[in-house]
């Protein structure tokens, strides 16, 4: 499996203990990957795959602990699967024939607050079939659903069940971005990729939001180039065609801006993932709160992976310093890495990394949850081109509106 997790297609699975998570986890993947028992909370964390499962591409597999766990530990377990909410692109939800009970019903408000499609799999229908009553009141809660028996039916028979259900809830995710490059880049334009190989760069590869630029230029039937700085105006004079776009990575954007032309399409590679991942509008119109910024305040650097720090890292020392200088102001900066979301509502602004191995749906979560306690968000590219001035050159190629509001 090599696409990234960011870029697959998150289903999760969501149920009580005991009612086949597992059971339907490992029937899906085609392996005993989840140890499957009798016992109660034999699940103690979610557990993630990843697979092919066409005609949907690759996606992650989540087989989350039940909702209904008890005691402290329980309840840290019962923590974790919420927190998955945040990333789940299609739930499944188990029950057996005992359909829908309380602890079902209050976990779904959660799944509908997320805005998740789901799909109810009726499991265990060769022990006991569920009564027509309580099939029709649990039906009416999901955008599909399944009657089944995990234990008992080929994987070929339940994969063509979930697939059909899967067809149907999809259906509604048609406008959502599946392309970082802008739509006005089409096939046969030149885009040039400045990709500068400082320390910071892995040693021989590139990193993840350059391989995904450049593999869906080539996708899009576009000429990429790809150049260091040094070589950039070079390329540029040599070009038999006029480059459509220049993409640069975020740290030489203000080097860049100097040397193209006015007149020539200019972004970042965390730009177009501002655009694919997140909602770039709200990304734009945040960045300009650092114009209200004042003593004192705090900004929060997010980044939603590990990576090992440099010493003169982007959003460690290079962000700060841009805004620190741009704002002319004594704010505070912290910084926090990794898969949760902490608590923002201390933050005057946030600062969100390019999120390339994260999810759409993820981000969208975490920008609606700043917007409701009146937190602004953005993210690396914008916060740096609106520190060196260039903003609406950087998202000129998205033609958004770039004015501050009033």
């Amino acid at each position: 499996m090599r696409e990234t997790k960011g870029n697959r297609l998150n289903i999760t699975i969501y149920g009580r203990r005991n009612v086949g998570k597992s059971t339907i986890f490992n029937l899906i993947l085609g392996t005993d990957f989840s140890i499957v028992s009798n016992i109660k909370g034999t699940t103690t964390d979610s557990i993630r795959k990843a697979m092919e499962l066409e005609p949907f591409g690759a996606i992650s597999l989540v087989d989350s602990a039940g909702f209904d766990d008890i005691n402290t530990l329980g309840k840290l377990r019962v923590e974790k699967t919420k927190k998955t909410l945040m990333q789940a692109e299609v739930a499944l939800f188990i029950c057996d024939s005992e359909g829908l009970k309380e602890d079902d019903f209050k976990f779904l408000e959660l799944i509908k607050n997320f805005k998740i499609p789901s799909i109810l799999i009726i499991n265990k229908q060769d022990e006991e079939k569920i009564s027509k009553e309580k099939l029709e009141e649990a039906k009416k809660h999901f955008n599909s659903y399944i009657l089944t028996s995990a234990k008992n039916v080929t994987r070929d028979d339940f994969l063509k069940l979930l697939k059909n259900s899967l067809r149907l809830v999809l259906e509604d995710a048609k406008n959502t971005p599946v392309s970082a490059i802008p739509e006005n880049i089409q096939k046969g334009d030149l885009v040039i990729l400045v990709i500068p190989l400082d320390k910071a760069a892995p040693k021989g590869r590139l990193i993840l939001p350059q391989v995904q630029i450049l593999r869906e230029l080539l996708d899009k039937g576009c000429v990429a180039v790809c150049v260091g700085i040094d070589e950039l105006e070079y390329a540029i004079k040599n070009s038999i065609t006029r480059p459509k776009l220049v993409i640069v990575d975020s740290q030489v954007f203000g080097a860049v801006e100097k040397i193209i032309p006015q007149d020539m399409l200019l972004t970042s590679f965390s730009c177009l993932f501002a655009n694919l991942k997140g909602d770039i509008d709200e990304f734009v119109t945040s960045a300009n709160k650092l114009d209200n910024l004042q003593d004192n305040d705090k900004i929060l650097i997010l980044e939603s992976c590990t990576h090992h720090a440099t010493d003169d890292d982007i959003g460690r020392v290079k962000i700060p310093n841009l805004i620190k200088k741009y704002t002319g102001k004594n704010v505070i900066f912290e910084h926090f890495s990794g898969c949760d979301f902490p608590d923002v509502s201390t933050y005057s602004l946030v600062v969100h990394c390019g999120a390339c191995m994260t999810n759409r749906k993820e981000i969208l979560n975490r920008i609606k949850i700043c917007k409701e306690l009146n937190v602004p968000i953005t993210n690396y590219g914008i916060v740096i081109s609106k520190c060196l001035g260039i903003l609406e050159r950087a998202i000129e190629v998205f033609k958004i509106d770039t004015q501050p509001e009033k």
